[in-house]
């Protein structure tokens, strides 16, 4: 297994102290805990997307631009990018430019955003949100792989002999699918043959691995190789202590904080007690065998190869705390549990090697038989 560790760039005043932090120093204690990471052992870096308080994740091109200049090893991801909202040339040019200034270290995550401030933010309507994303990964797919791009869709202006710059200097770019309520999203992945991210976020293990095995089921209806079908999990929450009793003692604060968040309010989870949420939940909050075995049925469930793990909620000190103690009791036996074939140098890396899928050149996605279509 291999391990990305996630930010949204939270600023919210600490759980425990009530200490709040300039956006400064957020954004600064981002870039080191990138470094951080690299420095661990951890495989990716991942910084998602969202416009509003109090994250301050706007722009994840250029913290990862400076992420890059900090790194040589650890992949670049974002976890997610609002593709829904974005324009697919200004993407397809901000992240080839960074493509290139990481030495091809980045992976795109996309997804339609779960945040309901978005859509009127840019001028568009929440009822078309997965049509916008449909369309516009077709588009950028289009404006990656091809030169003279001539297109034409429902939501943005046509395109005439158009041909990005930069191109990519990766052949191709690995873009991967963010899913965590709809079957919309499986079917979008499974269908352009393309990785799938399980948000595995808010809710019981059973709502994802739904999810993850409808993605592999219409991955072999669109002729893709089950062998070839690539899936990644997400957690929620990440707590490791010397004993259950100390961790979820010292985590309770930052549950209960974070339980009382908009965000948290709208994925209406489930689970009201620290004690649920850790039963039959994701979030990782226990002794390191707890957690090993927890993410060993994990595993069972959804066959993932990638795990991210999300520290936000702590102050520098504990995120590194938790950070080192993670890559030290916890990882070697998931690594040991559950190979990966994800960026072996010496091996096939499965995901760059899936087959072409059906041209969307001139069409909109949905329009296209068998993608998805609100």
């Amino acid at each position: 297994m291999k391990f990305v560790v996630f930010t949204l760039i939270s600023n919210a005043p600490d759980a425990v102290t009530g200490q709040e932090y300039s956006q400064n120093q957020r954004l600064l204690e981002t870039v080191e805990q990138a470094v951080l990471a690299e420095e661990l052992g951890y495989d990716a870096f991942g910084v998602g997307e969202r416009h509003g308080a109090p994250f301050l994740s706007s722009a994840p091109p250029v913290v990862l631009a400076h992420i890059a200049a900090r790194t040589r090893r650890v992949r670049l991801l974002t976890t997610v990018t609002v593709l829904s909202v974005l324009d697919p040339v200004r993407v397809a040019e901000d992240y080839a430019t960074l493509d290139h200034l990481s030495g091809g270290r980045l992976e795109l995550v996309i997804g339609k955003g779960n945040d309901s401030r978005h859509f009127p933010l840019f001028g568009l309507e929440a009822s078309h949100q997965w049509e916008y994303l449909a369309e516009n990964y077709a588009l950028l797919k289009l404006l990656w792989e091809k030169e003279d791009v001539h297109w034409q869709g429902n939501y943005r202006a046509p395109l005439r002999g158009v041909t990005t710059q930069p191109r990519p200097l990766q052949l191709p770019v690995r873009v991967w699918h963010g899913s965590a309520t709809s079957t919309l999203s499986t079917e979008l992945a499974a269908y352009h043959g393309d990785p799938l991210f399980s948000a595995n976020g808010f809710h019981p293990l059973e709502k994802y691995a739904a999810l993850v095995r409808h993605y592999r089921e219409r991955w072999e209806a669109h002729g893709h190789d089950p062998k070839d079908a690539v899936v990644a999990a997400g957690s929620g929450g990440c707590y490791v202590a010397r004993t259950s009793q100390q961790a979820i003692r010292e985590y309770r604060p930052y549950f209960d904080a974070f339980r009382a968040t908009a965000a948290a309010k709208a994925n209406a989870s489930p689970f009201h007690t620290l004690e649920e949420a850790v039963a039959d939940g994701s979030a990782l909050v226990g002794s390191p065998e707890q957690v090993i075995d927890k993410v060993g049925r994990w595993y069972e469930a959804f066959g993932h190869e990638l795990l991210g793990l999300g520290v936000d909620a702590f102050p520098a000190k504990v995120q590194r705390e938790q950070l080192e103690t993670f890559a030290a009791e916890v990882a070697p036996a998931l690594r040991t549990l559950a190979p990966s074939r994800l960026w072996e140098p010496s091996g096939r890396d499965l995901v760059h090697a899936h087959p072409a899928a059906p041209s969307a050149e001139g069409r909109p996605a949905a329009e296209l038989d068998g993608a998805p279509a609100a």
